[in-house]
Order: C-alpha cells, then structure tokens, then sequence
C-alpha cells in the first residue's frame, strides 16, 4: 500500500539481465563474453540494433564456428563453451560512472548464477574493450582480448597480474589510439600480465578493412586462450607496429 493508503505502491523496476546467452552448451565449462562498443558520453539507451552492437555478431559466429563441437569437455572444437554478450543500459561510459565498467560486471555475476565459476575469456571492441580490461579484475576472468580498445592513460593495470591479454589495434584507426594501446599493454606486462599487442595494418576502428583477418584472428586467439592460456596471436600478413593517430571524440 501507499503511505496514504490510496492503493498498492509502484513494484520497483529491475533493470534489464545485463547477459545475452547466444549459445548455451549442456555443461557450461568454460565461457567467452563480448563486449560492443559505445560513445564517450551518451545517457541515451543502449539498443541491440545499434551499428556498434551488430558489427560484433560475426565475431559472435567465427568464435561459435571455431568452438563448436559435441563432445562437451569444454574444450575448443568440442562443446561446453558458452558465448554471451554484454547488454548495456546506456550507449556512454560517461565519465566516472563507468556504466559499461557496472553493465560488464553485473553480466559476469550473472554468469557465476547460471554457470558456476567458469573460467572466463572477455572480447571487448572499442568503449567494450576499456569495460573488458576493467572487467578482468573478476577472479574468473583468465583472459582478455581487446580489440581497438579506449586506453586513458592512467587505466588500471595492476588487477592484471597473472591474466592473458592480447591487444590488437589497426594502424588506421581514426577514433582510438594504437600507441595508446601499445603503452596500456607495456604498463600490464610491467605489473605482471601476460600481455601482447598485435598490429592489423590498414585496419581502421569499425575492423571493416580486412573484415575477415579481423575475423580469423579473433576466433583463433580466443581458441588458443581457452585451450592453453597463451596469450600470444599472430596476426596474418603482420608487417609491424601500426602507426600512433590521435584520438578521436566519436564512437567508442
């Protein structure tokens, strides 16, 4: 009741489950969850069909593709891995509220209900891969790949020690900064992180240029960080370090 007694009082709405299951195996062994991109700042809601959110399905596939399997040991090329995404309230990380920092974090404690305490390899793009590195403080959490991700200086590193982290980074991107990448990495491996960076050269941020590479490489790390923890990738035709744009205020 009301306090006036007027009739019920309003149910508190519950925000929305911040996982999204897009394969769920019998026995849940091991789990990859991705992350999508987003905007500096936006306080508007985060959609399914929003262009950052759709570029990271076909990730979604090649890693279902290169996991799939029926023997369900949880090991890649047999069943037992589980693939989610990361649902966002909001489009912005928004300065210190970090909404896809709390949105990524809520996901992995749904993922501990519904799973129990699998090891956890986290796929962030952009904006989703700041969430991700940010994330990987989670004990679960064994592994982090990072593609184009949003590195402020002074991120974080030390809940690192002792995870795989693998950073890729087109040398045409125009929206966040390979060097700034580069360095993020530098810092992890300082604090004890098995960390790596791998160029795409002509790679810009939406990985539109050589869309497939991009593909490739990520569902053959993500197999090689569940199989072994290994953190190391070759990128196919890799010519060298990408080059060091400036950063860019535009999607994340």
């Amino acid at each position: 009741m009301t306090g006036d007694g007027r009739g019920p009082a309003p149910a508190a709405v519950r925000p929305a489950p911040a996982l999204v299951i897009r394969r769920a195996p019998r026995v849940a062994r091991v789990a990859v969850v991705f992350l999508h991109g987003g905007r500096s700042d936006s306080r508007a809601p985060s959609r399914p069909w929003h262009l950052a959110a759709l570029r990271m399905r076909p990730f979604v596939r090649a890693v279902a593709a290169a996991t799939a399997g029926g023997d369900d040991r949880g090991v890649p090329g047999g069943g037992g891995v589980l693939l989610a995404e990361v649902r966002y309230r909001l489009r912005g990380w928004n300065g210190t509220e970090a909404d896809a920092l709390r949105d990524a974090r809520r996901a992995l404690t749904e993922l501990a209900a519904l799973a129990g305490d699998v090891p956890v390899v986290l796929v962030g793009h952009s904006m989703g891969g700041r969430a991700a590195l940010g994330a990987a403080a989670a004990p679960a959490v064994r592994a982090v790949l990072a593609l184009a991700p949003w590195c402020p200086p002074g991120e974080p590193v030390d809940h690192l020690r002792g995870k795989d982290v693998v950073v890729v980074h087109g040398d045409r991107d125009r929206i966040t900064d390979p060097g700034a990448s580069a360095a993020f990495a530098r810092r992890a491996r300082a604090a004890g992180a098995r960390a790596s960076t791998v160029p795409m050269p002509g790679g810009d941020h939406a990985m539109l240029r050589r869309g497939g590479d991009w593909h490739r490489l990520v569902s053959s790390t993500v197999v090689t960080l569940l199989a072994t923890g290994d953190a190391g990738a070759e990128e196919p035709g890799a010519a060298g370090p990408g080059g060091n744009p400036g950063t860019g205020p535009g999607t994340r």
